[in-house]
């Protein structure tokens, strides 16, 4: 993520409600959890982890240890 211009105004997203709508209107412009954390990136300054605790958790995918005989 490239870091974001000091000298551009961008909102404040102060409250969970603010925040949630702000990704509702992003979602469908977006194909992935990483775009949509680079629009609101750059689109506003928010608390990133008020983000988090938004977004659900990516979780990985289940390995299978093969059995025993």
């Amino acid at each position: 993520m490239l870091n974001a211009d000091p000298l551009l105004k961008r909102p404040k997203l102060t409250s969970a409600a603010l925040l949630a709508r702000a990704l509702d209107g992003l979602r469908p412009d977006v194909r992935s959890q990483s775009e949509i954390w680079q629009k609101l990136t750059d689109r506003y300054v928010v608390d990133l982890d008020a983000v988090a605790a938004l977004l659900p958790a990516s979780e990985p995918d289940t390995h299978w240890l093969p059995a025993r005989d």
